[in-house]
């Protein structure tokens, strides 16, 4: 069993949300729709990487 140190899929997924809030931040002057769709767009980005790596370990 892994411990949460060895297991990188929870770090693809917060960085995943913090990239899309970081770029989000740079939309939120125009819209605020696409500042909450840089942030979902993080968050299903961090969720695709952690699908990829869950494949590759198994």
């Amino acid at each position: 069993m892994m411990t949460n140190k060895e297991d990188k899929r929870n770090w693809a997924i917060g960085g995943g949300i913090l990239g899309g809030l970081g770029i989000g931040f740079f939309f939120l002057e125009e819209s605020a729709l696409m500042f909450v769709g840089s942030i979902i767009l993080g968050l299903g980005l961090g969720l695709l990487i952690t699908s990829i790596l869950s494949r590759k370990k198994n």
